[in-house]
């Protein structure tokens, strides 16, 4: 499946914008990246990210950041506990100050750019996906292979969150909140379907800079990087 059928396929379910209105995912399909350690790119980007952080640390308290109070309250509209359950952008930022994860080039640029943008960005790998990207609020039926104490373990989405699938099930719970071992992103990883997350009062601009930025830095690892991308809103879902 190429990257604009993969696009264009993709959905929001309606019950989504029902819970967050403001809600828009921007969907970015990247190809042909390299593969490589860490290097000193990635390495000035998670740096400049940290910095970030310590800088609006300095003002607020992380649950006050703008972007991540408002993912607290929706955490909350699903009956999730904000204080339990991290979504992906404070937990990241939470870790920044005492220094973000080196994992590797690809990696360590989509962890940059959530952090230093302060938006919720995941990476799934595109050879491991099957078929297009849809959010759904669960049944509660749908299950999630996971991991526990390095031991494989099943669980089952809670009733109503939001879940981001594929056709093969759950690739991301609770919305922004934990990957799926089946399409996370490795050393091998060279086609990524990116999911950046917004809510007011992040504007379509800021979500968009986010996004052509986190493009800029692939395609400048090689001439081969190829970039799709589309939004989605409440205005668009159809």
């Amino acid at each position: 499946m190429n990257a604009q059928h993969i696009l264009q396929a993709a959905r929001v379910d309606p019950e989504i914008f029902k819970l967050r209105p403001d809600y828009r995912a921007l969907l970015m399909v990247v190809e042909g990246i390299p593969t490589g350690p860490s290097d000193s790119a990635s390495e000035a980007l998670l740096q400049e990210a940290e910095a970030n952080v310590k800088d609006l640390l300095s003002k607020h308290p992380v649950t006050e950041f703008p972007h991540i109070a408002a993912w607290r309250e929706a955490y909350k509209g699903f009956g999730a506990k904000p204080q339990k359950t991290r979504n992906s952008l404070e937990a990241l930022s939470r870790r920044a100050e005492r220094g973000l994860p080196r994992v590797n080039r690809l990696t360590d640029t989509y962890n940059g750019i959530s952090v230093k943008h302060q938006i919720p960005l995941g990476g799934e790998d595109l050879d491991k996906y099957d078929g297009s990207p849809f959010l759904v609020r669960a049944t509660g039926q749908e299950p999630f292979q996971t991991f526990s104490g390095g031991e494989p373990q099943t669980e089952l989405a809670a009733p109503g969150e939001p879940i981001w699938c594929d056709n093969t099930g759950i690739t991301c719970r609770r919305w922004n909140w934990r990957q799926g071992p089946r399409t996370a992103l490795t050393d091998e990883t060279t086609r990524v379907l990116f999911i950046l997350d917004a809510l007011a009062p992040l504007s379509d601009e800021a979500l968009t800079q986010a996004a052509d930025e986190l493009a800029s830095a692939l395609q400048r690892l090689s001439p081969d990087v190829q970039v799709s991308r589309r939004t989605i809103g409440a205005d668009t879902s159809a």
